[in-house]
């Protein structure tokens, strides 16, 4: 039988009509790019707050090897400022022992002033020289050194801890000067070159 020709109306349909469906799809829009007039639903920081924040998470350590390497360098650099402020003076790094305005009185205080204690190392050696001479009068004559000595340190220690006492008690009326005494005495035995913190004052210079 004689086939029948295809009208052109189905041949060369549209198809827009079969695709409309599909725009009723709803579009994802995670992906696309947010628009910058947008807004974000949050104040927009500072860039001094955003520099300290990727500061904070770039220095934040990430496993516990990485802790305890940033702990060892705080330590060293704590070490560092403290050897750094022992031979300045920098109240603000020294050790709690030496900090304060009463253990720095106690201190200038001490080095304004000459002490038997801090000749007491010298004298030792000149003394102990002495006493290996194998001649009696010389060995008599390093024993007295010594007890010279020992009766004068004593008796420097005293009167300088007095003194030191009743200065404190008259600068620091209502501060506390608990063992500020024995920290100045336990200073005055050190030579003065071999003193930590470095002295600041003078001999002879009121504190």
């Amino acid at each position: 039988m004689p086939r029948m020709p295809l009208p052109l109306v189905f041949v060369f349909r549209s198809r827009a009509k079969e695709e409309k469906p599909q725009a009723d799809k709803p579009v994802n829009f995670s992906k696309q790019p947010r628009d910058p007039q947008a807004p974000k639903g949050r104040p927009t920081p500072k860039r001094s707050e955003a520099q300290s924040q990727r500061r904070s998470v770039a220095n934040t350590p990430t496993t516990r090897k990485d802790a305890a390497k940033r702990q060892r360098e705080e330590r060293r650099q704590a070490l560092q400022r403290q050897r750094e402020a022992l031979a300045g003076g920098d109240e603000r790094y020294l050790p709690a022992r030496d900090k304060g305005p009463v253990r720095r009185f106690a201190r200038d205080w001490v080095d304004s002033r000459f002490n038997v204690a801090e000749f007491f190392l010298p004298l030792a050696i000149v003394i102990l020289v002495l006493s290996v001479v194998r001649v009696p009068s010389i060995q008599n004559i390093a024993l007295l050194l010594w007890a010279a000595v020992i009766v004068l340190i004593v008796v420097d220690a005293a009167v300088s801890g007095f003194r030191l006492k009743k200065r404190l008690k008259e600068r620091f009326p209502d501060g506390n000067t608990r063992g500020a005494v024995a920290y100045a005495l336990m200073r005055s035995l050190q030579m003065r070159r071999l003193r930590l913190p470095k002295p600041q004052v003078k001999r002879g210079e009121r504190p």
